[in-house]
């Protein structure tokens, strides 16, 4: 058994069903904090996008594991938008803004409400990587889940 299977058994902790995110994301400074915040917790940010065309294509020619999403989004379209195509495509949505308007249900496994900490962000993408692998999590602060785990 190779030692970090045997580690990972021995203290509980499973593999990240999560591991490549894409962040969508209109004002340049959430964009970047997020893109940084992300990387300094490991994950891999595939894209960082502020509309719904270049989100679309990096869903296309990507490997997704979740999109991070806000409602608002330069151009026509919104996350909304990006994510009924993530939907459609099986990757997951956590939508991250000030005012998730009921229509998010239909599209995303839930919405972080803006602002939130870095904790709040890293506690809520492992509470819906969980809930993705079937597994428990706890309930974090800010986090509204449009799914019965």
């Amino acid at each position: 058994m190779p030692l970090s299977l045997g580690v990972n058994i021995l203290f509980g902790k499973s593999k990240r069903a999560i591991s490549r995110i894409l962040v969508v994301e209109d004002e340049p400074l959430t964009a970047f904090d997020n893109e940084q915040r992300l990387e300094r917790l490991g994950y891999v940010v595939v894209g960082t996008r502020d509309n719904y065309e270049d989100a679309r294509r990096d869903m296309e020619f990507e490997t997704v594991d979740l999109v991070l999403a806000d409602i608002q989004l330069a151009g026509e379209k919104s996350g909304i938008d990006v994510a009924r195509v993530a939907s459609d495509k099986g990757i997951p949505v956590l939508f991250a803004t000030g005012n998730p308007p009921e229509e998010c249900r239909s599209f995303a496994l839930g919405s972080l409400v803006k602002p939130y900490t870095d904790r709040q962000l890293k506690d809520a993408i492992a509470a819906i990587d969980a809930l993705v692998g079937g597994r428990r999590f706890k309930a974090v602060k800010g986090l509204k889940l449009y799914v019965t785990p």
